[in-house]
């Protein structure tokens, strides 16, 4: 029994004849695969897996219709340095229209392109995103537009086997199945000191805020609402106090909350430590409507948004972000799968994806 790298294929070739039928097991478990090439070659879908055991039962036909069937056996090697991927998404939860696929990496990657290309992505809906890598250990999908609401995501990363850099293999794969709940939509105004809120497409209103006092601007951009508490203990130059219905949108701590002591300054005048003060109705509505993932928008502030202080993907526009894919193609995917596609079959005003539906 001879030890090999993993990371490859099985591949089985008859050489005089045709292959009738190939069984490759992994440590016991049955690997898929098919033939191509007329019969002769036989493939396996996944990598090689590393420290596994394989055996292979191949039958063939020879030109004389003669039977033959063949036996071997091998083992891959057992890598010196392995690397561990988390996804942000539970598994079975709903998030907002506006959530990215987010995983994370326990080392540098090296070799992204083998690592795309092991990425895949099922959509009850179609739609056409792309992935990002946002440094070296961490590599986000974001669909171009946000996600429909009721999309059911389902993603795959078959890595177990992939040298993502010189010597260094996943050994696991991952899998997780989300949904995306209703569309949440914040656009807030710092100039006007108003928010409007959309749910479900409508406008549900048009509501009196207070953002951050001139020196601690709130800052512009499309965030993605993080994560929230009821309350939330606050600290800052001169206060420390338990803030009531808070949703985060940023690491360095902005929030849209309930500030029942700026009610008199809301719709009117910037009066926060950086914060989006709602009074205490609203404040309560949103949090018990907001899933993780849902968009804000801020403008009118002289601050700009910093990126990645918060899940900021939406700052950029989909070229740019697509241009941040080691492989710089688009992604489609809809209920067969996902499959890489050159930005400009994308940039159409229309695609048509399966059964007739457009993609957006």
């Amino acid at each position: 029994m001879r030890a090999v790298r993993p990371g490859a294929q099985v591949t089985v070739r008859a050489s005089g004849g045709r292959l009738k039928g190939v069984q490759v097991m992994a440590a016991g478990v049955p690997v898929a695969g098919g033939l191509t090439g007329g019969g002769t070659v036989w493939r396996s879908q996944s990598h090689l897996l590393p420290s596994t055991r394989y055996t292979v039962v191949a039958t063939a036909l020879g030109a004389s219709g003669h039977k033959v069937t063949a036996t071997s056996s091998f083992r891959t090697l057992t890598p010196r340095k392995v690397v561990h991927v988390s996804v942000l998404e539970a598994n079975n939860q709903a998030y907002g229209v506006g959530m990215p696929i987010v995983l994370t990496f326990s080392r540098s990657i090296k070799n992204r392109k083998a690592v795309e290309r092991s990425l895949s992505i099922t959509t009850s809906r179609p739609v056409v995103g792309a992935w990002y890598w946002d440094g070296n250990k961490t590599v986000e999908f974001r669909p171009r537009r946000y996600w429909s609401p009721g999309t059911h995501i389902s993603f795959t990363g078959r890595l177990a086997g992939v040298e993502v850099a010189k010597g260094v293999y996943a050994v696991h794969n991952v899998h997780v199945a989300f949904r995306i709940g209703p569309s949440l939509i914040v656009k807030a105004s710092t100039v006007t000191h108003y928010m409007n809120v959309y749910y479900k497409g409508r406008l549900l209103g048009h509501w009196a805020i207070s953002t951050g006092r001139p020196g601690d601007d709130t800052p512009n951009g499309t965030y993605l609402t993080i994560e929230k508490a009821n309350p939330t203990f606050m600290t800052g130059p001169g206060y420390a106090l338990w803030v009531p219905w808070a949703v985060r949108i940023t690491w360095s701590g902005v929030y849209i909350h309930d500030a029942y002591w700026s009610v008199w300054a809301q719709g009117s005048i910037n009066v926060s430590h950086g914060c989006i003060n709602t009074s205490p109705a609203h404040g309560e509505r949103y949090y018990k409507l907001e899933l993780p993932g849902d968009p804000v928008t801020i403008t009118g502030s002289p601050r700009p948004g910093t990126w990645d202080n918060g899940w900021t993907e939406w700052f950029l526009p989909f070229r740019r972000y697509v241009r941040g894919s080691a492989l710089h193609d688009a992604v489609v995917a809809g209920p067969n799968g996902s499959a890489f596609v050159s930005t400009s079959s994308v940039e159409a005003p229309a695609m048509v994806g399966p059964r007739g539906h457009a993609i957006t």
